[in-house]
């Protein structure tokens, strides 16, 4: 075995190039850290388990046809020009937790009224906060979610679900813009979450 001083270069082999990712990624995942060069959202756990509150929200009523509509209020930019809000509790995968559910609507003709007579014909998307204990405790351990209307998990510019903790550390989305939140829960209608 040649013996590495401060000037020595170590050089490897094609072969040790090649295997040297797969060793760092079993050592990782051996010491529970495999997931560290995953993206922080959208994988397939966190859109499998954006299906599972779709259902409890279905069931609620808070989702899907025969909904409960609250009213319309006029909205912004990312979620729409017309928004209805619910807050409300579901239980999924036998844990219960605040979810707050904000319908976005858009389209030619969309107004408060004409959502409040039709709220399928201009609904877009359905953006989701779920409380989910022990999930992300630096973001008040909200999971975020944006659906299509039909429940399908929606996606951004890169191809990414937008479902877990959506653009964690960056300086746009879900998370960075509900840090300014009034009162620290990450909500802008009330204070009632927080801690």
């Amino acid at each position: 075995m040649k013996k590495l001083t401060r000037n020595s270069s170590i050089q490897l082999t094609l072969k040790q190039k090649l295997i040297a990712p797969v060793i760092l990624t079993a050592v990782l995942t051996t010491l529970g850290m495999g997931n560290l060069y995953a993206a922080p959202f959208g994988g397939a756990d966190d859109v499998g388990f954006a299906g599972k509150l779709w259902s409890s929200l279905q069931q609620s009523k808070l989702a899907g046809s025969g909904r409960i509509v609250s009213t319309p209020y006029q909205g912004s930019h990312p979620h729409g020009a017309i928004l209805d809000t619910i807050d409300s509790q579901v239980t999924v995968e036998g844990k219960k937790g605040a979810v707050i559910v904000k319908n976005n609507y858009g389209g030619e003709g969309v107004s408060k009224k004409t959502v409040a007579d039709n709220p399928d014909k201009y609904l877009k998307a359905v953006t989701v906060m779920f409380k989910r204990a022990g999930y992300d405790a630096d973001n008040k351990d909200w999971f975020w979610v944006k659906y299509a209307p039909d429940g399908s998990v929606m996606k951004n510019p890169k191809n990414m679900a937008l479902a877990g903790r959506v653009a964690k550390g960056m300086p746009k989305g879900c998370i960075a813009c509900h840090t300014a939140a009034p009162g620290g829960d990450m909500v802008f209608n009330h204070n009632r979450y927080a801690q």
